[in-house]
């Protein structure tokens, strides 16, 4: 057993004032402290505790021990907290989608390097998902299932596949109330590399005749606020849009299940400690976002 272990539980044994209140306050088995008990006191080749019906009372060998050891486990602690910060420094690559990473990821970063004085980051924003290893990447915001089982994920939060369109729109042409209805409107799609013009509501299939192709959220977007027609995109693309009125959320009770938001490293064997403390920022930060979280019953969107 670990040296200092064994000090940590004696002094919960000192403290708890018995064995099975140390074991309870350690979470270790009753048994685990007695040993850890004798070995110490064989070591230090005297009683360190006299045992009564009640309760153990140090000795005063085991009082001028308990005293040591405080000062040693509270030197070690600050030893290794003091290490751990110093360690989180150097450059941290991130990659995420471009208009999530230039709305959430890019604040994130850049309230990460005011908390982490002597570090930089490097942010690649990029639609594409990059190979973390042949590009060197330490840590990647990726929207969707997961293909590659050799990453180490945590998850932060969820987004959905939306349907929206203009007031403006809706007002001229009508508001689809079933998949099917958007065969008869102008729709905007995004360049889709197998060539099918359609769009999947679980098992049904709707084959569309899109006005306008676009291959870049931003300007599906654009397309959308100024009535050219309905579009299909993330829901936190369309947040803000949302949010203001600009566009209006169509078909809610037909859209899919919502994709995970994830933090992703390629291992988390041997990683860097600035690479732990950027994940741990950006996801206590990625999980306080609202438009990653579902959402509230007063909020859901009417179909």
């Amino acid at each position: 057993m670990d040296r200092l272990d064994e000090l940590a539980i004696f002094v919960a044994i000192i403290e708890a004032g018995s064995l099975a209140g140390a074991a309870r306050r350690l979470r270790r088995s009753a048994a685990a402290v007695t040993r850890a008990l004798a070995s110490l006191e064989s070591r230090a080749g005297s009683r360190l505790v006299e045992r009564t019906t009640r309760r153990l009372a140090p000795t005063p060998a085991g009082l001028e021990l308990a005293e040591r050891a405080r000062g040693l486990l509270a030197g070690y602690e600050t030893a290794v907290s003091g290490a751990a910060r110093d360690a989180v420094r150097g450059l941290v690559r991130v990659t995420a989608p471009v208009l999530f990473g230039r709305k959430h990821v890019a604040p994130i970063v850049s309230g990460f390097l005011d908390a982490y004085a002597e570090t930089q980051v490097e942010l690649v924003l990029a639609d594409r998902n990059l190979d973390l290893v042949e590009e060197g990447i330490d840590v990647a915001l990726r929207i969707g299932q997961l293909a590659e089982s050799r990453l180490v994920a945590r998850r932060v939060g969820q987004v959905r596949q939306i349907v929206v369109a203009s007031p403006d729109y809706l007002a001229a042409r009508g508001t689809p109330h079933q998949p099917a209805d958007l065969s008869d409107h102008d729709t905007i799609l995004g360049v889709v590399r197998s060539g099918v013009r359609e769009w999947r509501f679980g098992v049904n299939r709707v084959r569309l005749a899109p006005r306008l192709i676009v291959n870049e959220v931003e300007a599906a977007l654009i397309a959308a606020r100024s009535g050219r027609g309905i579009a299909r995109i993330l829901s936190y693309q369309a947040a803000d849009d949302l949010a203001a009125g600009r566009l209006v959320r169509l078909l809610a009770a037909h859209e899919p299940p919502p994709v995970p938001v994830q933090l992703v490293t390629p291992s988390q064997d041997f990683r860097a400690a600035r690479v732990n403390a950027f994940l741990d920022f950006a996801a206590e930060a990625l999980r306080a976002l609202a438009v990653l979280r579902p959402a509230a019953a007063e909020d859901k969107p009417v179909s």
